[in-house]
C-alpha cells in the first residue's frame, strides 16, 4: 500500500512514543527511517520499526537520556543506554560537528547502543557543513570471516562522506554479503535469501532467513572485505564497545569529522572533488553496463523523485502490524 510521508512519519513517531519515546527522540528516529524509505532501503525502514518494537518488548525501553560522560576539545565520547543507535549517532555526529567548527577536527565514541541506521545519514549532516567524515559502528559478531562459519565480527558498516559543489560523494557499505535487516525482512515476508550468503547453524549454506539468523552470514568481498569487518569491529571497541556486543545491544559507533580548510580552502576542496566526480563519470561504461555515477548519487535522486511524488510503498503485513501497535 501507499502512505504520505507525512502519515509515514507519523506513524513511526507514534509507535515510538508508545515505547516511551520523548518528542526529540521519537522524531530523530522516524527522520531517519522515512529517509531510507525516500533512498529506496526499504528493509531498514518502516519494516525496521517492527524489528524495533520486537527487540524493546523484550529488554524494555531505555530510561536515560544520551550523556557525554568524557570530553575534550576535540574529541568525547557518548553513553548511549541502550538509546536506539538512530539517537545516539545523530547525537554523536551533531557533537563532533560542533567541536569541528572549532578545532578544525574532531572524534566522538559512543556505547551501549543498537540499530545505527544508515551512516551515510550522518555523513550527510557532516557534508552540509562542508566537511569530511569518516564513520564506523560494529555490532553484534553475525558475520563469518573469511573461510569459516561461525560468526566472529558484526555486518559493521563503514562510511567516508566528502563535501562538493553540489551532491555529496558519501560511500557507505556493510562489510557481510547481506545486511541483517534484509535477512529479517526476509523472514518477516517469507522470501528466500540469495545463494552463497548466509550459513545454518552446522555450517552449511542455506537460503533460509530463520537458519541464516541461527548461523551466520557470509562476508562481503572475500577475505578483504572480512578484513576491513574486522577493522570496523576494533574500532568499535575504541568507541566503548565490548570486544564481543550481546544480541542487538551494546554497539560501538565512532565518528571523525574535519574541515577541509585544515588543508585547503572549502571552496577549493569542493571544487576539485566535484571535478573527480566528473572525470569518474565520463569513464566509459563496459558492455552492456549502465552509465557511471558516484556512491550517494542514485540514492539521493531517488529520494527527489519520492519527494515529489510525496508517497512510499509499504507492505501491507508490516502496515498492519505497526497500525496494531499503535491500537493497543
Amino acid at each position: 500500500m501507499e502512505l504520505s510521508l507525512e502519515d509515514a512519519h507519523a506513524l513511526v513517531v507514534k509507535v515510538m512514543k508508545n515505547f516511551e519515546q520523548n518528542e526529540e527522540y521519537a522524531n530523530i528516529i522516524a527522520d531517519h527511517i522515512i529517509d531510507c524509505e525516500l533512498r529506496g532501503l526499504s528493509y531498514g525502514g518502516l519494516a525496521r520499526i517492527l524489528s524495533v518494537t520486537e527487540r524493546l518488548q523484550r529488554t524494555g525501553n531505555p530510561v536515560n537520556f544520551v550523556e557525554v560522560v568524557h570530553e575534550t576539545p576535540t574529541s568525547a565520547r557518548l553513553r548511549g543506554y541502550d538509546n536506539l543507535g538512530y539517537v545516539v549517532g545523530y547525537k554523536a555526529t551533531e557533537l563532533a560537528i560542533t567541536k569541528a567548527k572549532e578545532s578544525g577536527i574532531a572524534i566522538v565514541g559512543a556505547n551501549e547502543t543498537w540499530y545505527t541506521g544508515m551512516l551515510s545519514y550522518f555523513a550527510e549532516m557532516a557534508a552540509a557543513e562542508g566537511m569530511v567524515s569518516i564513520i564506523a559502528s560494529n555490532c553484534t559478531a553475525w558475520v563469518a570471516p573469511h573461510n569459516a562459519v561461525d560468526g566472529r565480527f558484526g555486518t559493521n558498516p563503514i562510511c567516508f562522506g566528502f563535501p562538493s559543489q553540489d551532491v555529496p560523494i558519501i560511500w557507505d557499505i556493510g562489510t557481510s554479503s547481506i545486511m541483517h535487516a534484509e535477512v529479517m525482512l526476509a523472514d518477516r515476508l517469507g522470501h528466500e535469501l540469495d545463494e552463497g550468503v548466509a550459513f545454518d547453524k552446522s555450517g552449511l549454506p542455506t537460503r533460509d532467513p530463520k537458519s541464516a539468523l541461527a548461523g551466520a552470514f557470509a562476508p562481503w568481498g572475500g577475505h578483504k572485505g572480512a578484513g576491513l569487518g574486522m577493522v570496523v569491529q576494533m574500532l568499535g571497541i575504541l568507541a566503548g564497545s565490548p570486544v564481543q556486543p550481546p544480541d542487538l545491544a551494546d554497539f560501538g559507533f565512532l565518528i571523525v569529522v574535519t574541515k577541509s580548510d585544515l588543508m585547503m580552502p572549502e571552496k577549493k576542496f569542493r571544487e576539485m572533488i566535484s571535478g573527480y566526480a566528473d572525470f569518474v563519470r565520463s569513464a566509459r561504461p563496459a558492455k552492456g553496463a549502465n552509465k557511471i555515477r558516484m556512491p550517494f548519487e542514485r540514492s539521493h535522486k531517488d529520494r527527489e523523485i519520492r519527494r515529489q511524488v510525496n508517497s512510499i510503498e509499504i507492505a501491507d503485513t508490516v502496515y498492519k502490524k505497526l497500525k496494531k501497535i499503535i491500537e493497543n
